[in-house]
């Protein structure tokens, strides 16, 4: 074995996936309000889906409080969660206070749209950008610089193609060197990147990133980005730091998808709303050390 001083080892560029999750641990005494809330802003006529799943991960994630907030002003309550609190955004484009905002899922590219993105990233609270928040970016460059220039945390969820949109390059381009182009979004969007994707990566605005090993092809169906979406915004309004927050919940996107696979004996028919229970049961394990 060569004796060779650990300083001349070269310093690591990322690690495997294992985020701490012991900020998590609940004191017995406590209250919806110890644990945040979460503002879910998208869900425009057709796509209300999309908000519907990322509100009800948002819960199942533990957010105190989710408010959601549907440009489809048609639903007055989610009958399968009626605890999410629904404030259709109107066009005053008012959201409600809220610890942290996950913008896109299923938001559209309308003018109103627009101005709830604006104003989204205006707000000094954490941020969570997926779908179409990525898309309007890619093309309205003055709100790209917004979030460049935000002091609270934003953490932006791509997947190749729609990090390919926000780099000006094609799927192929971003997949044949997944980590450059993740760490390219990171630093000049100053925000945390989640590239989706078989071993999505986690990258920090520094380069740092971390590579994902759970899940499978089990979450290769509509809905999984926005459940990723909700949960990246709870861990967030419990407090945890974006890199963190953004790591655990890809790690428990994946642990339950595992488990539907393990249950079931293949990967085929996982929904993104099945989904959503075994998120809170991942949770659960990974903080009693399961």
């Amino acid at each position: 074995m060569l004796d060779c001083p650990a300083s001349l080892y070269p310093q690591a560029e990322g690690e495997l996936n294992r985020p701490p999750a012991a900020a998590l641990a609940r004191n017995r005494d406590s209250h919806k309000g110890s644990y945040g809330s979460v503002s879910v802003i998208g869900g425009a006529p057709g796509m209300l889906g999309a908000a519907l799943l990322a509100g009800r991960a948002a819960l199942a994630g533990g957010a105190g409080k989710v408010y959601l907030c549907p440009l489809d002003d048609r639903l007055p309550v989610d009958p399968a969660a009626p605890e999410l609190m629904v404030r259709p955004a109107d066009e005053a484009a008012d959201l409600p206070v809220a610890d942290v905002l996950a913008v896109g899922p299923g938001l559209g590219r309308q003018e109103l749209a627009e101005r709830l993105l604006e104003q989204a990233i205006a707000r000094a609270v954490p941020l969570v950008l997926d779908a179409d928040a990525l898309n309007l970016l890619a093309v309205r460059r003055d709100l790209a610089a917004l979030v460049a220039e935000r002091r609270a945390p934003t953490v932006l969820t791509p997947h190749p193609a729609e990090a390919g949109r926000l780099l000006r390059l094609g799927a192929q381009e971003i997949q044949a060197d997944r980590v450059a182009h993740a760490r390219r979004l990171a630093a000049g969007l100053n925000s945390v990147v989640v590239l989706k994707g078989a071993g999505s990566l986690i990258e920090r605005p520094d380069g740092y990133y971390r590579v994902n090993d759970s899940g499978g092809p089990e979450l290769a169906v509509a809905g999984q980005g926005d459940v990723l979406t909700g949960l990246i915004a709870a861990l967030l309004a419990q407090g945890m730091d974006a890199f963190d927050a953004a790591s655990l919940a890809v790690r428990l996107h994946g642990l339950a998808g595992d488990g539907y696979r393990a249950e079931n004996g293949g990967p085929i028919g996982l929904s993104a709303s099945a989904t959503i229970p075994r998120l809170s049961h991942a949770l659960n394990r990974l903080l009693a050390g399961g």
